[in-house]
Order: C-alpha cells, then sequence, then structure tokens
C-alpha cells in the first residue's frame, strides 16, 4: 500500500514539471519573437472597406422669397445742355493822347439751350439761340454789333437705323431795330435809317420730310414740303427796303412753298474745341432758281480755361429777297463761357 501511494506521488510530480517546462518554453518563445512593423504598415487594412456603410442624401435646392429693396434710380431719354457766353471789351483814350483813339465799349453775349429725346422710335429736338452785341463809341450812339434769335424744333419717327421721317417747325428773327449807317454809294449817312426790327423780317417755316442721321453729331434734312412764311410787321421800312424782304408793299406776310434742305454738325473736335455749323437751302416752288437761298450759320469755340474762351462766330447769307449781293458777318471774341451740364 506504501509503494503504490509512493509511486503515484512521483508521477504527479513529474506531470508538474513537464507542465512547468511547456509554459516556460511557451513564454520563452513569444519574447523572442520580432514584430516586423514595415511588413504590418504594407499590409494593413483599410479600415475604409470595413467601415460601416453610410447613407448619402442628394442636395436639394429651393426657390425663397427674400425681401430686396430696389435702387431708387430712374432711366431719362432726355439729354440738355445750355451754354452761357458773355464778351466784353473798353478802350479809353486821353483827349491828347498823340497816336489817337476812340473811347469805345463793346459787349457780346450768346445764350444757347437744347434738349434731345431719344427713345426709339421717336427722336425728338430743340433749340433755343439767343445772339446779341452791342457797341458804343464816344460821341456815338450805340450801334448793334450781332442780333439773332432762332427757335428749332423737331419731331422724327425712325424708319431704318439711319432714316426718320420728321416734321419740323423754325421761327427766327431779331430782338431790337437795325440800321444802316451808310448811304448805297458807301459813305456815311448823315442819318442812320432803319431797316429791320423784331419781326421785320420774321420766318416761320414747317417742313415734313426725310432725315438721314447716321451719327450723333450730324443730321441731314430733306424737306420735300416746306413752307414758309415771311413776316414784316413794322410798315415803316417799306421805303428802306426795295424789296421788303419779299413781302408785297401793303402785306405784312407773305407765304411760299419750297424744298428745303438742312444740314447740321455739332461735334467737338478735341477736348477744348466745340464747331456748330448749320447749313439751310430754300429753293422756291414758285419763282425761278435764282430766288434759292443760302445761309450758314457757324460758331467755332475754343477754351482757354474752364470758364474763358474764344469764340469766332460767322453767316454768310445769300437771298435776292433782301438783297442783291452775298451778304455776310463774323465776329471774335474773348470772354466767359459755361456750358452745363
Amino acid at each position: 500500500m506504501l509503494k503504490t501511494s509512493s509511486g503515484l506521488f512521483f508521477l504527479i510530480l513529474f506531470g508538474f514539471a513537464l507542465s512547468a517546462t511547456a509554459q516556460k518554453t511557451d513564454t520563452h518563445a513569444k519574447d523572442s519573437l520580432k514584430i516586423d512593423t514595415n511588413l504590418l504598415n504594407k499590409y494593413r487594412i483599410d479600415p475604409g472597406h470595413n467601415s460601416l456603410p453610410i447613407r448619402y442624401r442628394p442636395i436639394q435646392i429651393f426657390k425663397e422669397q427674400l425681401p430686396v429693396s430696389m435702387l431708387d434710380y430712374k432711366i431719362s431719354y432726355w439729354h440738355k445742355s445750355i451754354l452761357f457766353g458773355l464778351n466784353f471789351s473798353q478802350s479809353a483814350f486821353s483827349n491828347n493822347y498823340s497816336a489817337g483813339g476812340v473811347s469805345a465799349i463793346a459787349l457780346g453775349s450768346n445764350f444757347d439751350y437744347k434738349a434731345e429725346y431719344h427713345k426709339s422710335p421717336i427722336d425728338f429736338t430743340t433749340e433755343l439761340n439767343f445772339i446779341y452785341g452791342i457797341s458804343k463809341n464816344k460821341d456815338q450812339g450805340s450801334r448793334k454789333t450781332n442780333d439773332r434769335l432762332f427757335f428749332d424744333n423737331k419731331l422724327a419717327s425712325q424708319l431704318s437705323k439711319k432714316w426718320f421721317f420728321f416734321g419740323s417747325l423754325t421761327f427766327e428773327s431779331q430782338f431790337t431795330k437795325g440800321y444802316n449807317y451808310s448811304n448805297p454809294d458807301g459813305s456815311v449817312a448823315a442819318n442812320p435809317y432803319e431797316i429791320s426790327n423784331l419781326m421785320s423780317p420774321g420766318y416761320l417755316t414747317e417742313s415734313v420730310g426725310f432725315e438721314y442721321k447716321p451719327n450723333k453729331w450730324f443730321d441731314l434734312r430733306f424737306g420735300t414740303g416746306t413752307a414758309r412764311q415771311t413776316f414784316v410787321l413794322d410798315t415803316t421800312i417799306y421805303h428802306n427796303q426795295a424789296g421788303n424782304y419779299g413781302v408785297p408793299i401793303g402785306h405784312t406776310i407773305y407765304n411760299a412753298l419750297a424744298v428745303q434742305v438742312v444740314a447740321s454738325i455739332d461735334k467737338d473736335l478735341s477736348k477744348s474745341t466745340h464747331l456748330n455749323l448749320r447749313y439751310n437751302l430754300f429753293i422756291p416752288y414758285i419763282q425761278p432758281l435764282a430766288y434759292t437761298s443760302h445761309r450758314i450759320d457757324g460758331i467755332l469755340t475754343t477754351k482757354v480755361s474752364r470758364l474763358i474762351a474764344f469764340t469766332v462766330n460767322g453767316t454768310f447769307l445769300y437771298d435776292k429777297n433782301t438783297s442783291k449781293s452775298i451778304q455776310g458777318t463774323e465776329g471774335l471774341a474773348l470772354g466767359v463761357i459755361y456750358k452745363f451740364p
């Protein structure tokens, strides 16, 4: 019995010894195992492939009405301009000045208002022009150097890009009386005599036709149906004007039908120079071609500074109803000129 118990005891000890040896060997193997991190990084598993599925929802855009305050902008189809010029000159001499001379004062003024309305197909233009000049020499009365009253209105409807059908109304006269200071032979008249006045003559012209306007600064009118009334309301000038401006003696108005051609140039030649030129051709129906009248009015303005400008104006006229020869006037001036806007 004792022998049997001793054998069993040694058998249990031997089993414990084997178990301890195996455990030690396994621990040693684990401790001695080297891990290659580069290899793990090379064959690492992308977690994205194994991640949980994500549900995507499409983006939806909806219109939302937001309160918007509109800017206070207004479209204007009008273009307006005002030009005002004033020229003044003065000279004085003492009574004993050896070179001689006459003291004098001269004043000239120019006012031009122009308004244009452009909204297709309507085109409307109105222009008002006043020119007046006066001079006074010592021991002489004042004398007029320039005088014109001009008012033009035109309404047109666009037919194509450059052609319009138009109707116009034009008025032209002068402000004050005009005198002749020389006799027909050229000598100085002892007593100047009156030859013109307000509405003597005065012209009112109605015209209908076609207009060619290729750009903003040039237009050409062909008034195929034109009527002009000539007024001479001051009957005291009958005996001083042989032709009486085409109005029969004893009448104050004469009506004529004609073809009228009007060409206008209104252009800036440079930043400081502006040209305004107007040509008027009047061909009467019932009178000979010799009574065709031509008139050119031009103003060239060059600014010296913001307010000071040099102005050249002139008029060329041929009209057998007023004179048998060519008429003309010209003036040079340096003065104040202002245009706005």
